[in-house]
């Protein structure tokens, strides 16, 4: 029988616990050794045979005044997850996203036990921020899955570990083909004078839930006073919802607001335009085909700490695929709603700004295609190292 193999895999964010287990599944599906897995992981993981080590929310922080207010558990924490991987002696250790934590996992088992393999799927933002983090990243990273398709040139650039583009979970995503299809299938009948609808998407994260939904809000407001009458759609997620209703209540014209995946598809097919924090969610919408206006606005430290990390020429995900402005973004103190109503308006009917941003999303939605899903690519070059223990 052939020999067992092991994994260690650490994912804190919801996105990159869905990741993980999709890549043990497909890596099941490759080969004929029986596979166990170790290591921090949610509910994804967990249906897929991973014990989780502790709770991933622990580790799973947004923002610098997050990560220091919690700084003495998170070295605890590191100090146990990478002794607890040592002692396990895994086949490979696979670290998703959560790159605070994460990385300082990788470097201390890489210098304790070098033969063991070490995979970062999904590449720190060195492309925005710290990009002095690729070279330091080479000596204890093998090997790089990167999502985004211009990861692997900017990291050799910089120096930085190899690198595979696997392509993103969402070029293939099922709902999103069917709302781009949609999109499309409306644009032909869309008009000056047709009904309109708009998404709003406030973030994920109490914490920029609370910093976005007021500009959400007063943008309404202009909209409204500027004479639009439009259905407001406000897809939200169940641990922020009770949040987004609260500070949602006091607004001229209330939103329909829905924590369900099938309705979040449905308004995603048939918003004219978003306005939306800046995030995965931006690549969503683009991938949607739904004409977008951006914004984020980071806490205090964050916004320090950034004047003088941040090299990037735009945060936009869509932006940096296409490597051209197609989503106009407003960040901190350049976030004024008599503007975002502006460019709202530019986009919510016909237009040719309206016809930029559809071609770009078009541009888009090519460069992120691939051959093979991206939990397959990513599966083949996992089990290269687990067996070879050599870059393939």
């Amino acid at each position: 029988m052939s020999k067992p193999l092991k994994f260690a895999i650490i994912a804190g964010e919801e996105s990159g616990d869905i990741l993980g287990a999709e890549l043990l599944a497909a890596m099941r599906l490759k080969t004929s050794q029986s596979i166990t897995a170790i290591g921090v992981g949610g509910a994804h993981l967990q249906a897929q045979g991973l014990q989780t080590l502790f709770n991933p929310d622990e580790i799973a922080l947004m923002g610098l005044s997050a990560i220091l207010k919690k700084l003495p558990r998170l070295i605890k924490l590191i100090s146990q997850t990478s002794d607890y991987i040592l002692a396990e002696k895994p086949d490979c250790v696979v670290i998703i996203d959560s790159p605070e934590f994460c990385q300082r996992v990788a470097k201390r088992v890489r210098a304790a036990n070098p033969s063991i393999p070490i995979i970062n799927y999904i590449c720190p933002s060195v492309w925005a921020w710290r990009s002095s983090r690729a070279k330091a990243m080479a000596p204890y990273i093998d090997h790089i899955l990167a999502i985004l398709p211009f990861e692997p040139e900017i990291l050799k650039s910089l120096n930085g570990p190899a690198a595979s583009y696997v392509g993103h979970r969402l070029a293939t995503d099922a709902a999103l083909l069917a709302a781009s299809q949609a999109q499309s299938d409306l644009e032909r009948t869309r008009s000056e004078a047709s009904p309109k609808s708009l998404l709003l998407l406030p973030g994920s994260r109490r914490s920029e839930v609370r910093r976005t939904m007021a500009h959400l809000g007063a943008t309404v407001d202009i909209l409204k006073s500027r004479g639009h009458n439009f259905q407001l759609l406000v897809p939200s997620v169940p641990h922020v919802e009770s949040e987004v209703r609260s500070l949602s209540a006091s607004w001229a014209q209330q939103p329909e607001i829905t924590v369900d995946a099938q309705r979040k598809a449905e308004m995603f097919a048939s918003a004219d335009a978003a306005l939306a924090a800046s995030g995965t969610v931006t690549l969503e919408l683009a991938l949607a085909g739904v004409p977008t206006v951006a914004i984020y606005d980071f806490d205090i430290p964050a916004r320090i700490v950034s004047r003088f990390l941040f090299k990037g020429w735009t945060a936009s995900l869509p932006n940096l695929i296409a490597d051209e402005p197609v989503v106009p973004e407003f960040y901190n103190d350049h976030i004024r709603p008599h503007m975002l109503a502006r460019q709202l308006e530019r986009i919510l009917s016909p237009s040719a700004a309206r016809n930029a941003q559809r071609q770009g999303f078009a541009k888009i939605r090519a460069l992120m295609a691939t051959e093979i899903p991206p939990s397959e690519k990513a599966a083949d070059i996992v089990l290269s190292f687990a067996t070879s223990k050599i870059q393939p």
